[in-house]
């Protein structure tokens, strides 16, 4: 395995970023448009948060970017080692570190920048003991938001999908979930009581009240099934791949996760980037 492998090395320097104070059509423009999961967010040029698709369909009717945005970002310098990346994006559940020097951003450093070094790295190691076996799965004919709200709850950011014979025929990120949703406008209205308690004349059932209208802008997903968008014959492998293997096929693909099959077509469990990340630590 190659040694002293550092961040500067595989760092990516023009960085994508939202700044405050900002909103999240902008956020989601900018996920669309580059085609990537999270950036980091910056005020007066220091990074004091990070903002993910994740972020955007948890709060799904949040327009301002400082209350969407995860706070005090968890960063990395330069000159740290791949190892201690790694290490990093796995013991804090992330999946991108803010590359900071000397206070200033400088680069971003993902899991998927990772996991291309890995697939140079030749590490001929099985991935069995990596793949993740409870995985949740949706049957294809399952609806849009529903899928979405399964991923919600199991938190996770992607689903197998499954056919009435129980094989597999397609997967779901939470990156199809977005590109598929609409912003979606609507006004509605607050009654507010003008009746006082201490009034003696107003009765309990018979208050004064006035009628509050106000806009209200939600992510809204469309009601599709999950055959719609799914990604149909998805990239798979098996126990015996290797995590070099695994790890060309997510980056030639640039895809976050692996289902894993046997020869039947059904599914043996998940495979997902963070995974690949264990032998790395193991091994150094």
């Amino acid at each position: 395995m190659p040694k002293n492998i550092f961040i500067e090395d595989i760092m990516v320097r023009d960085v994508a970023n939202a700044t405050l104070p900002g909103s999240r059509d902008e956020v989601l423009k900018i996920l669309k448009n580059k085609h990537i999961s999270g950036v980091p967010v910056l005020k007066d040029s220091k990074v004091v948060g990070v903002v993910t698709r994740t972020n955007l369909l948890q709060n799904p009717e949040e327009e301002q970017l400082a209350l969407l945005m995860t706070r005090d970002p968890i960063t990395i310098s330069s000159g740290s080692d791949l190892q201690t990346a790694a290490r990093l994006l796995l013991e804090h559940h992330i999946r991108r570190l803010p590359v900071v020097d000397d206070g200033k951003l400088v680069g971003l450093v993902t899991v998927a920048d990772i996991i291309g070094t890995i697939a140079d790295m030749n590490i001929d190691i099985p991935i069995k003991d990596y793949v993740e076996k409870e995985v949740v799965a949706i049957y294809n004919e399952t609806p849009l938001p529903v899928a979405a709200r399964i991923m919600e709850l199991a938190g996770v950011k992607a689903v197998p999908v499954l056919d009435s014979n129980l094989e597999l025929v397609g997967i779901i990120s939470d990156r199809d979930v977005i590109a598929a949703s609409i912003i979606e406008d609507s006004v509605e209205m607050s009654d507010m009581s003008a009746g006082q308690d201490d009034d003696a004349w107003t009765w309990e059932s018979m208050r004064d009240t006035m009628s509050i209208y106000y806009s209200v802008s939600r992510i809204k997903v469309p009601n599709l099934i999950g055959s719609d968008i799914m990604i149909k014959e998805p990239i798979t492998a098996t126990y015996i791949t290797s995590v070099s293997d695994c790890a060309r096929k997510m980056k030639r693909n640039r895809i976050d996760q692996v289902p894993i099959i046997n020869s039947n077509r059904k599914l043996q469990g998940l495979l997902r980037d963070h995974d690949l990340l264990k032998p790395l630590i193991e091994i150094e």
